[in-house]
């Protein structure tokens, strides 16, 4: 077939469904227009990326956070941190961004209850410190620190063997190490369920000997 006829083929084509179109209209209206539709005429237009349902969401202020974890489905299956987030494989986890108005949102507050221990990198001294974190979304995100302590445990503990006394002994140095826990933490957690969620961490005791 040449080119001339593929392109009289093509056009005629084209026009046949308008005609259709036209014909749909002024017969039938709406509903037969629908029909055409359904029949295929027409593409359908695809629909866009769902939320994630294991995704932690914040908790405004007033709410409380196990009620809005259970009314976005925690307690299924794959929820509450035993499993990593589908879609999410293990160590490709993403960052839940902390609120630009921490004001208007719930904290929650959860204490490790055993304290770390680690000797100093640079001297004899040893540092014993207790941990608390707070999170603006739901208690998802302490659920999966509780299911997933031993590791964090294991990666702060790491990170504490690091540092050198002196800068532990002062105020900037305790700053930092807040920060480095926090991450470790975030980093955890997105390995093991997809996501982070870890807005702070306090330090309820902290001793160098």
């Amino acid at each position: 077939m040449s080119d001339e006829a593929k392109a009289k083929k093509k056009k005629g084509g084209s026009m046949k469904m308008i005609v259709m179109l036209v014909i749909a209209t002024l017969v039938g209206g709406a509903g037969a227009a629908g029909g055409l539709y359904a029949a295929g005429f027409f593409s359908h237009k695809e629909e866009g990326p769902k939320e994630d349902p294991n995704k932690p969401v914040l908790v405004l202020a007033g709410e409380n956070a196990e009620e809005v974890a259970k009314a976005h489905g925690m307690g299924g299956a794959g929820h509450g941190g035993g499993a990593a987030v589908a879609g999410h494989a293990p160590g490709k986890g993403i960052d839940l961004p902390t609120p630009t108005n921490p004001a208007a949102y719930q904290a929650t507050y959860f204490q490790l209850q055993t304290p770390f221990t680690s000797n100093m990198s640079d001297s004899d001294a040893f540092a014993q410190i207790a941990l608390a974190v707070s999170t603006y979304y739901d208690m998802r995100v302490i659920e999966a620190i509780k299911t997933h302590e031993m590791a964090i445990r294991s990666q702060v503990l790491m990170l504490l063997a690091q540092q050198p006394e002196a800068m532990l002994a002062t105020p900037e140095g305790k700053k930092q190490l807040q920060t480095r826990i926090k991450g470790v933490i975030n980093d955890v957690l997105k390995q093991k369920t997809g996501y982070g969620g870890v807005d702070n961490v306090y330090f309820t005791n902290f001793v160098i000997q």
